[in-house]
């Protein structure tokens, strides 16, 4: 996108809709100021009111008006790459990966955790709608140190029953991953931990975040494509299941030299390790 769409952007947090009309606007900039809302909704593939949501989002009062202060965007014919574009995007996933580079120059705080985590038997853990993967691939990978890591992605009286069974159990925290748009029933899932007497760690993606937990384990995501890319997160999740193996290495060992023998045993995988 052109340095002042760019800065247009910057700072906002927009839906998918929104996102394909600013992808649209930074590929096509030279045309797309000459096209009338219904025009670039068309292009877009989007509505037309979402077309004036999107101008309304940036401090516009409709369409016109950002039609009119894109324009002087395009004097000098300078022009804008999709692969250009696709690259910038992982620059930024890129810079995500610095910034919790950065958070772990002192790492006591997810040593203390992922010792506290290691302790918890059994250790529910939460994702719900997209954050529903990351939280599998935590729990999948905590499974392979930790005996009793309970996966809990699906809401309603599921969800329900399951902190409650936790808890009954001896569990003493939940690991939750809310990335955005924060799902409400995860954010009141919180609520109810809390209240059943769990202490509760967040993977999100910034610190001031609408919900409250004990810990806040913060990795910015990538809001360049249509969607989120979540790769910072993903990198600190698998720092934890690290800490959390670092805390107890005699039942690491002996865990992961047992599903090495289970996997050799049954052919799990048809690859052989060097």
């Amino acid at each position: 996108m052109g340095d002042g769409l760019d800065q247009l952007l910057e700072g906002r947090r927009l839906s998918p809709v929104q996102r394909r009309i600013a992808r649209y606007l930074g590929d096509h900039l030279a045309e797309a100021i000459f096209l009338s809302s219904v025009e670039l909704a068309e292009r877009a593939g989007v509505s037309q009111p979402s077309v004036t949501r999107f101008a309304m989002v940036l401090g516009f009062a409709g369409y016109p008006e950002l039609r009119q202060a894109l324009r002087p965007l395009v004097v000098g014919g300078r022009s804008s790459s999709r692969a250009n574009d696709l690259q910038t995007a992982i620059d930024v996933e890129i810079e995500n990966l610095r910034s919790v580079r950065q958070g772990l120059a002192d790492p006591s705080a997810i040593v203390e955790l992922g010792t506290t985590l290691a302790g918890c038997e059994p250790l529910p853990v939460l994702g719900l709608r997209v954050s529903s993967g990351l939280a599998t691939t935590f729990a999948y990978f905590a499974r392979r140190i930790h005996p009793d890591v309970r996966l809990l992605t699906h809401g309603g009286s599921e969800l329900a029953d399951g902190l409650h069974a936790a808890r009954r159990a001896g569990a003493g925290w939940l690991i939750a991953v809310i990335l955005p748009r924060y799902p409400a029933e995860a954010v009141q899932a919180l609520k109810s931990a809390h209240e059943m007497g769990l202490r509760t760690a967040v993977i999100t993606d910034r610190c001031d975040v609408p919900f409250e937990a004990d810990v806040i384990l913060d990795a910015p995501v990538g809001e360049r494509l249509v969607f989120d890319s979540h790769a910072a997160p993903l990198a600190l999740a698998m720092v934890l299941v690290e800490a959390m193996a670092d805390a107890a290495p005699l039942r690491t060992r002996a865990r992961l030299e047992e599903y090495e023998r289970m996997t050799d045993q049954a052919g799990v995988f048809t690859g052989q390790l060097d």
